[in-house]
């Protein structure tokens, strides 16, 4: 949890409890359920919890915002950020349903009050967001045409409205078909440990979802 304190030192002592009390929970459920890989378990604040914060290092969310994590998984990112981000609402989408039966157990345990988790595919949604987040997923061309129809065009925010994609390794050949609206986000800019040297956030823009 020192990570999580070094990097984010505003949380305050609720939140930091609360962060700390995923551990023991996914434990538990990885017992079960293979949800995180155990070399992966030994890392989870580091490749977890705190990668999935890793996106308050690109841009804070004002109070309101709307957000949606996209093939959630286990929770990640969405499950930090919306510890850390009480004042927006989250949406954590997931088409297998044991995935969201672990992220309804830890909704509960932790009592958070602005998060839905919905067994559903993403692209089926229609609603709209302000942000739609994501673990590499699926190709970023392929990913991009399922959101494209789900960024709204009312922007509350500094960062305008798009996706948050983390993502590893080499993306020149993902993004060459996606034109000029992105920027990429090296996490080694913000964090020191060795993991997060082949890891960044994508940033698309809303002008830029509505590819062919």
């Amino acid at each position: 949890m020192h990570l999580i304190k070094k990097y984010f030192p505003h949380l305050n002592e609720e939140q930091m409890l609360m962060l700390e009390s995923l551990y023991p929970i996914y434990a538990e459920w990885n017992r079960k359920v293979n949800l995180i890989s155990r070399k992966d378990i030994d890392f989870f604040f580091e490749r977890h919890v705190l990668h999935s914060l890793s996106v308050l290092k690109v841009t804070g969310f004002s109070p309101g915002t709307r957000i949606m994590d996209f093939g959630t998984g286990g929770g990640f990112p969405g499950i930090p950020l919306a510890i850390a981000c009480p004042a927006c609402s989250f949406w954590l989408v997931d088409s297998i349903g044991k995935k969201i039966a672990v992220i309804k157990d830890v909704v509960a345990k932790l009592g958070l009050q602005n998060v839905q988790a919905m067994q559903t595919r993403g692209e089926a949604l229609t609603e709209q967001f302000d942000f739609v987040v994501s673990r590499a997923v699926k190709s970023l061309p392929v990913f991009m045409l399922w959101v494209r129809d789900k960024i709204s065009d009312h922007h509350r925010n500094d960062l305008a409205n798009g996706v948050l994609y983390l993502k590893g390794g080499d993306v020149a050949q993902e993004l060459a078909g996606l034109g000029e609206g992105y920027r990429i986000f090296p996490l080694s800019d913000y964090f020191s440990e060795p993991y997060f040297n082949t890891k960044k956030i994508v940033y698309l823009y809303k002008k830029n979802i509505n590819i062919t």
